[in-house]
């Protein structure tokens, strides 16, 4: 149940059964769906000399009879005529369609009737319609994420296109992983409750015979739950060195773009952080920020080793060796410099805004009680002229997520104060996530203080110390995995769909956040599948946020909601 394999395995089916030279013709979405789990030298040891968009080479004339298209796209309205039109007048000599989810009948017809000239070779469904950022991860990079926060009302054909994408995100996930699940939803969420029931709907009855695989002792799981129910993990800084690097500087399909940094050469504007790819990224992606420094020491340590040997060249057989091993060499190299160039950068970011100071206050708003200093720090912060805005921003909604019921009165002043520091402050947004996100919204135990288990578990926290300030906080997907594990995740706050029911603990669940999920909580998983084996999780969601994308789709939000006045 790893999601990698199973897009790469897609991927590869696709290229080696087809020989000779090839052009591989994707769309926005799945060239995401490749670049994550397949290199372009890998490419290119499979024969694609050419990787072109489908709606570019729409544009193009040039007959290139010598290639083999091969397609692999979404299945749209907008990709099947794209294909339609470039089958009326074929430029290559074979196609090859490969869908990334379901195809319609009518589809289907579309294409037969446009194949005039007999050049389609074959049609096939590849259930790759995910981005499989790490091998217990996936994203579907939903533009417009922002609509999940909104009522049905505002927008119905945006918010329905945004739920169809997930539904089949989903589905595909599991026609990959060849399984059918039972599916539960956050009770408090509309948009949670929608999209199970249309994945159910899909799954039981509209594809019930695609889904009918042989069935195992008991029924995966999978569990829709709504970003604003944790809206605290995205607003956090992060200290482990996958979920930094996106926070300060930013990941996309595993790739961090450095051009805005200076002092750097022209083959390193991009990097590839990827699991899959990088051995010491593998190793490191979940250790702190700290201990990264230590490794990274100890790798620059070891180039200079192969460095040292490689200048020490005598004899012929020395300089064949040399030459032997210089692709290694250089990839060493690039990848020391890589590394040593994204710690280095998230140094500075560190000191110019302060992020030590900040990062303290925010985990003591996020873990630990204590109204009266909270309020003290964040006030002492929002006066310091070299905090940033985002940070002064973050910072009071953190507090106000904390403490919106304990102190109307001092969260008055906070707000007062942010507007009055913070010129680029949007007015009422610290009060639209707590419309949004507040304490009436949310199932979770978030601040672990309404259920006694979880007072007792943060006291118990509180004696023995934390390990690291810094990374003290825990997202709440900890506490549901923990929920799941041990069977104890209450059917009236996940109730199930239709009458689908777990018959003993799941083996193996998928939990699906809509409105995006995070690097903090991908660790999360990960830690805990490597620490319970007996049970896998996988997390899956409509994007990967950081503050800054989860501050951005707040804004949109709010943005359309008062445009349309009757619902703010």
């Amino acid at each position: 149940m790893v999601l990698t394999s199973s897009a790469r395995d897609y991927v590869n089916r696709m290229l080696q059964d087809i020989s000779g030279m090839k052009v591989l013709i994707l769309d926005s979405q799945t060239v995401s769906i490749v670049s994550v789990v397949y290199s372009q030298s890998e490419l290119l040891q499979k024969e694609v000399f050419l990787v072109e968009l489908v709606d570019s080479i729409t544009k193009s004339k040039e007959l290139m009879s010598h290639l083999k298209a091969v397609y692999f796209l979404r299945p749209t309205t907008e990709n099947i005529q794209h294909l339609r039109r470039q089958l009326a007048a074929p430029r290559f000599g074979e196609y090859h369609l490969f869908f990334s989810n379901i195809l319609k009948d009518t589809q289907i017809h579309i294409l037969a009737d446009s194949d005039e000239h007999e050049a389609v070779q074959q049609v096939q469904e590849f259930y790759a319609d995910f981005v499989a950022v790490d091998p217990y991860h996936f994203t579907l990079h939903i533009p417009s994420s922002y609509i999940y926060m909104l009522p049905a009302v505002v927008d119905p054909s945006t918010l329905q296109r945004f739920c169809d994408r997930v539904v089949d995100g989903v589905a595909a996930v599991f026609l990959a992983l060849k399984r059918r699940p039972v599916i539960r939803y956050q009770r408090t969420s509309d948009i949670a409750k929608r999209i199970a029931h249309e994945a159910n709907k899909l799954m039981y009855q509209e594809e019930s015979g695609l889904f009918d695989f042989r069935r195992t002792e008991v029924s995966p799981l999978l569990l829709v739950l709504d970003r604003r129910d944790d809206p605290v993990t995205p607003l956090l800084n992060q200290w482990t060195y996958q979920a930094m690097v996106h926070e300060l500087i930013g990941i996309q399909d595993n790739k961090v773009d450095l051009k805005s940094i200076d002092k750097f050469s022209k083959d390193q504007e991009e990097v590839v952080l990827s699991s899959e790819q990088d051995s010491f990224f593998k190793a490191n992606m979940y250790e702190n920020f700290g201990d990264i420094g230590m490794n990274i020491k100890r790798l620059v340590d070891e180039f200079q080793q192969v460095s040292k040997s490689n200048q020490n060249i005598q004899t012929i057989e020395d300089m064949a060796k040399f030459v032997d091993n210089y692709p290694e060499y250089r990839k060493m190299h690039g990848n020391v410099s890589k590394h040593v160039t994204l710690v280095t950068e998230m140094s500075k970011i560190v000191q110019q805004r302060k992020l030590m100071t900040v990062s303290q206050t925010e985990q003591e708003l996020a873990c630990n009680g204590g109204q009266g200093a909270a309020f003290e720090a964040v006030t002492n912060l929002l006066n310091d002229d070299s905090i940033s805005d985002v940070d002064r921003l973050r910072l009071v909604m953190l507090y106000a997520l904390r403490y919106e019921k304990d102190s109307p009165v001092q969260l008055m002043q906070l707000f007062n104060k942010l507007a009055s520091r913070s010129a680029k402050y949007k007015s009422g947004l610290v009060q639209f996530l707590l419309k949004q996100a507040g304490v009436d919204k949310r199932t979770g135990d978030l601040f672990g203080n309404r259920d006694l288990m979880n007072i007792a578990r943060n006291m118990a926290r509180g004696l023995k110390g934390v390990e690291n300030v810094y990374t003290q906080h825990q997202p709440l997907l900890f506490q549901t995995m923990e929920s799941i594990v041990k069977g104890r995740l209450r059917d009236v706050d996940y109730p199930f769909v239709g009458n689908h029911f777990q018959q003993g603990r799941p083996q193996e669940v998928i939990i699906f956040i809509v409105g995006g999920t995070t690097y903090e909580e991908s660790r999360c998983v990960a830690l805990q599948n490597a620490s319970n084996p007996g049970i896998r999780f996988i997390l899956g969601g409509s994007s990967v946020l950081n503050s800054k994308r989860f501050i951005r789709d707040l804004e949109e939000a709010q943005r359309v909601a008062r445009s349309n006045t009757s619902i703010v």
